[in-house]
C-alpha cells in the first residue's frame, strides 16, 4: 500500500508519461495501485495519485462482471453523445464531492497487465470511473469539470478541512 498524494501535490497536475514497455516494474506498479485503491476503499486509482507520473491506472467498481480493469497508456476512442451527471469524489481530495457531467458510454483502448492490447466498452459508473482516472493521467481533477463558483466553494471547504496540516501526502 502506497502513500496517496492529495490536492496541492504537483504530481497531480502533471501529464503522465507513456509506458514504453510493460515489465516487472510496471506490473508491480499495477499491483501497488490495486492494493492502495482497495485499502482506501476507492473504485479507481491513477499512478499520479501515488506520486508516479506514468500512464497507468486501475478501475474496480466492485462488480464481478466486468472484472477489474488495468489501463496502461489508455486512450478513449469513442465517447457517447449522451451524458450523465453524477456525484464524484476522489481519493486525492477526501471528503469533497461534486456533480460532474461525463459521457455515458466510452470505448477505451489500453495495454493490460501483460502488455496485450485491450479494447473495452463501458457505460454508466464504470465509464465514469475510467474517464475520471484517465483525467488524472492528463493532470485533470474532477474539480476542473465544475463551474468556477462550485469549484471555489469546494476548494474553500478543502482548505478548512486541511487547517493545521502540512504536506501533500495522506
Amino acid at each position: 500500500v502506497q502513500t496517496l498524494h492529495v490536492l496541492g501535490s504537483p504530481v497531480l497536475r502533471r501529464q503522465a508519461g507513456a509506458v514504453r514497455a510493460v515489465d516487472d516494474e510496471v506490473r508491480r506498479l499495477v499491483d501497488d495501485l490495486f492494493e492502495t485503491m482497495r485499502a482506501a476503499k476507492g473504485v479507481g486509482l491513477a499512478a499520479n495519485q501515488i506520486g508516479v507520473a506514468r500512464r497507468v491506472a486501475v478501475v474496480d467498481i466492485g462488480e464481478e462482471d466486468p472484472p477489474p480493469l488495468v489501463l496502461i497508456n489508455p486512450v478513449i476512442l469513442e465517447r457517447s453523445d449522451e451524458t450523465e451527471t453524477a456525484e464524484e469524489g476522489c481519493l486525492s481530495i477526501p471528503e469533497i464531492f461534486g456533480d460532474v457531467t461525463r459521457a455515458a458510454r466510452v470505448v477505451v483502448e489500453a495495454l493490460d497487465r501483460d502488455g496485450r492490447t485491450l479494447r473495452t466498452e463501458a457505460s454508466g459508473y464504470k465509464a465514469r470511473a475510467i474517464q475520471h482516472e484517465i483525467d488524472h493521467l492528463d493532470g485533470v481533477l474532477f474539480l476542473d469539470h465544475l463551474s468556477a463558483v462550485k469549484r471555489n466553494l469546494l476548494l474553500s471547504k478543502w482548505k478548512k478541512s486541511r487547517k493545521g496540516q502540512t504536506g501533500y501526502l495522506k
